[in-house]
């Protein structure tokens, strides 16, 4: 009896040891109180609506767990030194928590990711938000989950726009010789050789001095980096050609979030959720003014026509054929059937 009341208690306190594992695996009671200090990263600067997005986050969850989950939200790629290619790696290993991080940027990681700038797509923002808000969107949070982060939403970084010193760029041929800064990656540096421009991939934290010094003659960003950025001081001309759409991944390590209760993953997956759409509503209302700024501050616009469109379309299909492969046929055309 004694060998058998032995080995009952041996088997409960075995099944005990393994339920604890499990919580703890899962982020069950055993984190229900925890108290977490988490860093969030952001590309750009704190006038940027990235970082107004970030810090609503921040907010909300010291609030909303009365204390408990605090966000340190820190701009201009701090914790990478500049390098937002680094900044993506780090929220990968944990080293970061949080961020808001261009797909551009994540496509180092899996060039799948890049089928979202591909040129022209999207023509205005209803086919972005149909797409992001369905399946092709569902796509790309499963790939992004496969590198070990979650996405709690998507943020908008915006149509990319060129900016230059040299040219009113309107048609393909003005882009002739032109040196542009791009973001580091191949299909980027494709498709400006075949606009027949010289591309130059550079770390945005270069930009300002580049351009400044006359080493590159433009770049292409979204109008609230522009603004934000301050590259009218540098640029004299920008063509509104909605090239390339830019989102952005407000996206959390997946084994920080699993490690916590389930109570915190829900809370933080909710309001991440809005803490995106917040940033999404606030670029979009800040567009209008922001370019009314900097046309005060003596940026001349140039809207393209439809003809003009078409050329600049035209000149980049090649690209499409190049990359189809590399992105894939499905999520390709998932986008494209948006």
């Amino acid at each position: 009896m004694k060998k058998r009341s032995l080995f009952l208690t041996m088997i409960l306190v075995l099944s005990l040891v393994l339920s604890a594992c499990g919580q703890a695996a899962t982020g069950g009671d055993a984190a229900k109180d925890k108290e977490y200090n988490l860093k969030m990263s952001v590309t750009v600067g704190e006038s940027s609506t990235w970082f107004e997005g970030a810090k609503k986050l921040a907010a909300d969850l010291e609030e909303q767990s009365d204390g408990r989950i605090k966000m340190e939200v820190y701009p201009n790629e701090q914790l990478s030194g500049g390098d937002s290619g680094k900044g993506v790696e780090l929220l990968v290993k944990g080293s970061t928590d949080l961020s808001f991080h261009s797909t551009i940027i994540y496509s180092i990681l899996d060039e799948r990711l890049g089928v979202v700038s591909a040129p022209f797509l999207f023509k205005d923002l209803n086919e972005v938000d149909t797409a992001f808000n369905g399946e092709p969107g569902e796509a790309i949070k499963e790939i992004l989950r496969e590198k070990g982060i979650e996405t709690l939403g998507f943020g908008q970084n915006g149509f990319r726009q060129l900016t230059n010193s040299k040219v009113e760029v309107k048609t393909s041929d003005d882009l002739k010789g032109l040196k542009v800064r791009i973001p580091g990656i191949t299909m980027y540096t494709d498709l400006w050789t075949q606009l027949g421009s010289n591309p130059t991939a550079m770390t945005f934290s270069e930009v300002f001095t580049s351009l400044q010094q006359g080493t590159i003659d433009g770049q292409e960003n979204p109008i609230d980096v522009i603004h934000s950025a301050k590259l009218n001081e540098v640029q004299d001309y920008i063509t509104m050609w909605n090239y390339s759409y830019d989102p952005l991944v407000l996206g959390i390590n997946k084994k920080t979030l699993e490690s916590m209760s389930k109570e915190d993953q829900e809370l933080i997956k909710k309001l991440g959720a809005e803490a995106a759409a917040y940033q999404v509503e606030l670029a979009r209302e800040k567009e209008a003014k922001q370019i009314e700024e900097l046309e005060a501050a003596g940026m001349k616009f140039y809207y393209p026509s439809e003809a003009d469109l078409k050329d600049f379309s035209e000149a980049v299909q090649p690209i499409y054929k190049k990359y189809e492969s590399v992105w894939g046929e499905d999520l390709l055309n998932a986008f494209l059937s948006k």
